[in-house]
């Protein structure tokens, strides 16, 4: 299997959908360019489980678009992958507790408060 094929894969599974489905909605919301640069570089070779496990990358994904900031959207998003991929809204909130110290404390309070609404939106909390 190729990068494109897995990375397709691991879009499909993350939304729940089919390959072909998450092809679709990605070209839909995206344009054909940007969809095959994701299916084969983002999602293709970035979500591996070796050496680091789904969970693992997960909050790293959570803790960069929290110090980021202005991608709320994203950032909801990928607290619900979190979650599927086995974090608690426990680690979740810590993380973003410790980012206060080293991204600041205005992004990491909106991030906090993405959280906290994605956590209660899922049942999580």
């Amino acid at each position: 299997m190729n990068r494109r094929e897995r990375g397709l894969e691991v879009y499909a599974a993350q939304f729940g959908v089919s390959t072909e489905e998450a092809e679709r909605l990605f070209v839909e919301a995206y344009g054909s360019r940007f969809a095959e640069e994701a299916f084969a570089s983002a999602g293709g070779s970035t979500w591996d489980d070796a050496p680091l496990s789904r969970r693992d990358r997960s909050l790293v994904v959570v803790a960069v678009l929290a110090a980021q900031g202005g991608v709320e959207a994203r950032l909801r998003t990928h607290v619900g992958f979190a979650l599927e991929n086995g974090a608690t809204a426990d680690e979740l909130e810590a993380l973003v507790a410790l980012l206060a110290v080293y991204a600041g404390f205005p992004r990491a309070s909106v991030a906090m408060e993405v959280v906290r609404d994605e956590l209660a939106r899922l049942g999580a909390r």
